[in-house]
Parts: structure tokens; sequence; C-alpha cells
């Protein structure tokens, strides 16, 4: 039976790796497969790695039908035999259950991949739509880490190398951004809570411990 499955993670986690894999395994068995995406880090139509591998992708831009898309496609004689959706967390509500009637109308599996919460701890729409409707959600077995080597569950923003917990739900950026940019860092719940980036302890071990005064 086709399936509408989620592959959720933190940043950094190698959801996209992943979805360029199961693209290449069913190409290698002779099926054809439809890959959107949405704002990725390569720029608009790139599904990208930070492993460095990048293919073409559809761009589900705000408003796009995909399952009429995928329709139009296939009554102009396009194949598909399966869909792969990354960055599924920036998708609408409305989108995700377009890719649900893709898989029960037109019995496609869909896989999407996706960061569940964003970097302040709240759900992006898409990715509650999507736990709402999927047969299968998947955690990513390959864990990312916190600076402290804990495993890291929260999306941290980062501006001028500070951590921000206020401003737009979307801002497209990475990790590993020069610090006077918008960038993102994972961190473990403990960190994200006292707001402690790598940058921050780095700079917290380097401070001069205070030397005790003697009194008289």
């Amino acid at each position: 039976m086709p399936e509408l499955v989620f592959f959720s993670g933190t940043m950094d986690c190698g959801k996209s790796t992943l979805a360029l894999q199961i693209g290449h395994n069913r190409s290698a068995r002779g099926l054809q497969g439809v890959i959107f995406t949405r704002d990725d880090r390569a720029g608009e139509g790139k599904l990208s790695s930070r492993l460095g591998l990048v293919t073409e992708a559809v761009e589900a831009g705000e408003g796009m039908d995909l399952y009429a898309y995928l329709v139009g496609q296939l009554s102009q004689g396009g194949k598909a035999d399966y869909v792969i959706v990354d960055e599924a967390q920036f998708l609408a509500p409305d989108q995700i259950d377009q890719l649900a009637r893709i898989v029960d109308d037109l019995g496609m599996d869909v896989f999407a991949f996706g960061i569940t919460t964003d970097f302040r701890t709240k759900l992006f729409p898409g990715s509650q739509r999507l736990i709402e409707l999927a047969d299968r959600i998947e955690q990513l077995q390959v864990e990312a880490l916190c600076w402290c080597g804990a495993r890291a569950t929260h999306n941290a923003r980062t501006v001028g190398g500070e951590m921000v917990v206020e401003g737009e739900q979307v801002v497209v950026g990475d990790v590993n951004r020069p610090s006077e940019e918008v960038g993102y860092e994972v961190l473990c719940r403990r960190h994200h809570r006292r707001r402690m980036t790598s940058a921050a302890a780095r700079a917290g071990a380097l401070s001069p411990d205070v030397l005790p005064v003697n009194q008289g």
C-alpha cells in the first residue's frame, strides 16, 4: 500500500542526504520520481545535502497545488512512481493535504523530509499537518550533536553570533554561517533553554577567572 511517510529530525541530521539516497535507489530500479522542495539552502529548485550533493527539484512555492501539478505532468504523458518532498516544514497545511491526496488518489508513495519545530521550539504548520496525516513518522537515526556532545533536539537561530528567540518563523539560513549573518545551530534542550550556543560557551571559557581578594 502506498504511504505518506514523514522523516523528521533537527537540522544537520542527514534528512536531505536520505532524500537523495531514496531517489537514487528508486532510480536505479527504473522508477521515476518527482522531487519538490522549498527554500533550499542551494537556491530555488534545488535539493542539496551538506555533504555536497545537489539535484534539480521543483520549487513548491506558496500557493502551488502539488496534486494539480502532478496530475498535469501525468496528463501530458509524464511518468511518476513516487514523490519526494524536502524542507516539508515550509509547506502550507493545505499543501500537506495535497500530498495525502497524491497517496490516496494516485497510489504513489510520498516521502516528506522536514524539521518538526522552529527556533522557538514551536511546531511548523506544515510539520504539524504531517504529524496529523502521515501514515508513518520516522525519526532519523543519525543524531546531530550539541556542542556539549549531547544529542541535539532543538534548532537555534543566531544573529551576529547570539541566539535569538523572536522573529519571523521562516528565515533561510544554515549552520556554520559567519557570525554576522543569520545562522542556525543545533542544541540540546538544556543549552537551548539557557541560550548557550557554542560561541557563548567559548566566550565563557575564555573569560578570565576572578581571583579571590585577600582582606587585610
